[in-house]
């Protein structure tokens, strides 16, 4: 949780997470760009998007390195290679 790898996967994660909220506010209104209520959607995109950096805190301890709960390091570049 104490590295620049694990804040830039949570602003990721929270980036996307506010645009699917906001789309499925936005999609489940059925209404015209002009007629969508912006506060609200935005706030609920949001409040999605905080509760996805509470949860990628909130697992940090869990598991392997990352945001997730399901993270694992990458492989090293050699592996799989043949030893000569």
């Amino acid at each position: 949780m104490w590295t620049a790898a694990f804040w830039k996967a949570t602003a990721e994660r929270a980036i996307r997470t506010f645009a699917q909220s906001l789309a499925a506010v936005l999609v489940a209104g059925a209404t015209s760009l002009l007629d969508v209520p912006w506060v609200p959607a935005l706030a609920t995109a949001g409040m999605a998007a905080v509760l996805a950096v509470l949860t990628a805190v909130g697992a940090s301890e869990a598991g392997a390195a990352g945001p997730g709960l399901t993270e694992r390091p990458a492989p090293p570049a050699s592996a799989g290679k043949p030893v000569l």
